[in-house]
C-alpha cells in the first residue's frame, strides 16, 4: 500500500558541508499494518515521516502510495492525496482555537469541499468513537490535554484514510494519558482497517506495532 524505494535526504545550506540525513531508504507498509520507527532525536525520523505522507520532497527516492508517485504529482494533486488518503496526527493537537472539537474533527472534509450537515454528522460519529461525545461543541482551551489529542485522532480518521502518520503522538502526554491515546490509535486502526506508521522514543509504544525499524546515522533498519 505504501512503499518507500532508496530515499536520500540532504540538506544544502551553502556554508557547511551537506547533511545527509536519510541514506538509501526502503521501506514498505501493507494495508491495515502497523509500524513504528524509532531513534535518537535528530536522527531523521521526522523528515522521513515527512517524505511519506507528500509534506517534504526527497533529494532522491520515490514514494509509493498505491502504485502512484506521490512526489511525481503537482503540488495541488499531493494536497489532494494528502487530504484524502493519510491522516496526520503530531505531538501537539494543532487545533485551531477558534472552532470546537467538532468544527475541528471535520475541517479535512470541509476543506475537500464537502456537504457542511454531512461533514458534521460524520464527525460527530468519529468524536463518539474518540469518547468525546459529551464534548463536540467545546473549543479546544475548554479540553483537557487528552482530550485535545483525541479530537486530532478524530480529525486525523475523519476521512479513513488508507495511513495514519504519527509524530510522537503521545510525547505531550501524562503516562495516563498516553496509554490511553494508544490504545485508542491502536482499537481504530483495527476498526477502521487504517495502516499506521508512529515514530516514538518509548520503545514500550513500539513493541505494540506489528514491525519496528530504527533509524540511526540516516540508515533505517529493522530493529
Amino acid at each position: 500500500m505504501l512503499r518507500a524505494m532508496n530515499i536520500e535526504k540532504i540538506f544544502h545550506d551553502g556554508i557547511r558541508d551537506d547533511l545527509h540525513v536519510l541514506n538509501d531508504i526502503n521501506f514498505s507498509l501493507d494495508r491495515a499494518e502497523t509500524s513504528a520507527i524509532i531513534g535518537s532525536s535528530g536522527s531523521g525520523k521526522t523528515t522521513l515521516l515527512n517524505i511519506l505522507g507528500g509534506l517534504d520532497k526527497p533529494s532522491a527516492g520515490k514514494v509509493l502510495l498505491n502504485e502512484v508517485d506521490v512526489h511525481k504529482l503537482s503540488e495541488k494533486q499531493r494536497c489532494t492525496v494528502r487530504n484524502e488518503h493519510f491522516g496526520f496526527i503530531y505531538q501537539f493537537h494543532h487545533l485551531l482555537p477558534e472552532f470546537t472539537a467538532l468544527e475541528n474533527a471535520a475541517m479535512p472534509l470541509l476543506i475537500k469541499g464537502s456537504n457542511v450537515e454531512q461533514s458534521k454528522q460524520q464527525a460527530e460519529k468519529v468524536l463518539a468513537d474518540v469518547g468525546l461525545s459529551k464534548r463536540l461543541h467545546h473549543k479546544p482551551s475548554e479540553l483537557s490535554g487528552g482530550e485535545r489529542q483525541r479530537a486530532a485522532i478524530a480529525r486525523a480518521l475523519i476521512h479513513q484514510p488508507d495511513c495514519i502518520l504519527a509524530d510522537e503522538p503521545t510525547g505531550n502526554l501524562d503516562r495516563k494519558n498516553a496509554e490511553q491515546a494508544i490504545d485508542l490509535i491502536i482499537n481504530l486502526n483495527k476498526d477502521y482497517r487504517t495502516s499506521l506508521v508512529i515514530v516514538t522514543h518509548d520503545l514500550k509504544i513500539a513493541q505494540r506495532m506489528d514491525k519496528i525499524y530504527t533509524l540511526e546515522d540516516g540508515i533505517l533498519k529493522n530493529a
